[in-house]
């Protein structure tokens, strides 16, 4: 469950931030920097719970009018292969997310919502019927070649999540 929350974002996974309507108001505010493959650096991430973070991951992201499109294939801290994608405009509204895990439907999040805080910073929230499972906020750097993707949340457990994936543009 916290493997795909984690991943949403994905990058980004994934992908969000502050005025729900900015980007939406300024449709000229950048955003091309998001456009392309990203690939988790594994070494450079840390997962708390550990059991909730990727091996890999590659995130491909299309800037599309005022959101994005985002497919993302992976394997999870358990060696399971994990997919997801879905497409979302930057208004804080609930996009559905098509997510698996090991082949079948992660039962964890079904829904996104993006918020574009600024031009290099974004919040995304991920949800399962309605209720906020995890809290994501990506921070692409200036040069627009590192995202670093924080995760706050709760497990199904209850347990917290606190985490942190870099992806780097290719």
């Amino acid at each position: 469950m916290q493997r795909r929350t984690l991943v949403l974002g994905g990058v980004l996974s994934v992908v969000l931030y502050g005025a729900g309507t900015f980007a939406f108001q300024n449709p000229t505010l950048p955003t091309d920097h998001l456009t392309g493959m990203w690939i988790l650096n594994a070494a450079q991430s840390k997962y708390n719970p550990p059991e909730g973070g990727m091996k890999s991951e590659r995130v491909r992201i299309t800037v599309i009018q005022a959101g994005i499109k985002l497919t993302a294939d992976g394997s999870d801290a358990q060696g399971q292969t994990t997919h997801q994608e879905f497409t979302a405009k930057f208004d804080g509204k609930d996009y559905p997310i098509k997510s698996t895990v090991g082949g079948k439907p992660d039962p964890t999040q079904d829904a996104v919502s993006w918020k574009q805080i600024d031009e290099w910073n974004y919040e995304i929230t991920s949800k399962l019927k309605s209720k906020v499972v995890a809290t994501m906020k990506l921070a692409i750097t200036k040069d627009g070649k590192t995202g670093n993707l924080t995760i706050t949340g709760t497990t199904p457990q209850g347990q917290a999540i606190n985490s942190t994936a870099v992806y780097q543009k290719q």
